[in-house]
């Protein structure tokens, strides 16, 4: 892995990869917004860049979950709007690089995801993963060091979707809020959604913010940041007229806590 070590160390002696084309790593929405909160969307895209053919999956894999967050790009452009904020949306596919996980862990370019095997992402050369990591990963993560560093002290909110249903089992909660060891925002958000007639709110349900939570604990945790991570039911954010409930729903609990 000393390639990949040194493509996250030094990313200015390595020359851009000629296998990938030049997508660029992150979109910013509203980058001059001032507000104290920061929304962040790692899984927004199921881009795959061309050079990589689909990483060997049919077109109509990429329009499932395993290629990317269903609706929740939606969502945080929508909350970037209504809070006057600025939002950090990845560009590509968490199959091209899983911008939530480690970039060492065996995970941040799956082999496979939710019993899909992805062909282009067997035995990989240590290369091609330090070009990956340098291209996306690294531009992506320093964005978000860059927007905290200019707002000062923003709440850090990270969206994300989750499906229906998991082997066979169905899913009860509309929403689900992940954090791991400091609740100063996901519990009273937990509290005020759970107060709103006929929703189930998970307390990290149906994924917990002490198992994932990547680019939290790197950017919010050690610093002390206020964040969570706000997971949506896909069947609920799948059109952008549903993303807009909740976009509102979030706006009357959310904004509160993060602008009082």
């Amino acid at each position: 892995m000393s390639q990949v070590l040194a493509a996250r160390s030094h990313p200015e002696h390595r020359q851009p990869s000629k296998g990938i084309s030049q997508i660029a790593p992150f979109n910013l929405v509203n980058p001059q917004a001032s507000a104290p909160v920061l929304f962040i969307c790692d899984h927004a895209a199921k881009a795959i860049p061309a050079p990589l053919q689909n990483l060997g999956l049919a077109p109509e894999a990429l329009l499932q979950h395993i290629a990317w967050d269903i609706g929740a790009k939606d969502v945080t452009r929508l909350l970037a709007e209504r809070f006057g904020a600025t939002a950090i949306l990845g560009t590509v596919s968490r199959l091209v690089i899983d911008l939530n996980r480690d970039p060492e862990a065996d995970d941040a370019i799956p082999k496979f995801s939710d019993g899909t095997a992805i062909p282009g992402n067997l035995n990989l050369p240590e290369e091609e993963i330090a070009q990956r990591i340098e291209r996306y990963f690294t531009p992506y993560h320093a964005a978000i060091e860059r927007e905290i560093a200019r707002l000062g002290r923003p709440a850090l909110i990270s969206i994300h979707s989750f499906t229906p249903s998991m082997n066979g089992d169905a899913r009860p909660w509309h929403a689900g809020i992940l954090w791991n060891q400091d609740g100063r925002l996901a519990q009273p958000l937990i509290e005020s959604l759970s107060q709103r007639p006929g929703l189930c709110i998970g307390d990290n349900q149906p994924y917990s913010g002490k198992r994932i939570a990547y680019s939290l604990n790197r950017h919010a945790k050690d610093a002390g940041l206020l964040h969570v991570g706000i997971e949506f039911r896909q069947d609920l954010i799948d059109t952008l007229e549903k993303a807009k409930v909740w976009a509102e729903i979030l706006d009357e609990t959310l904004r509160p806590l993060v602008m009082p």
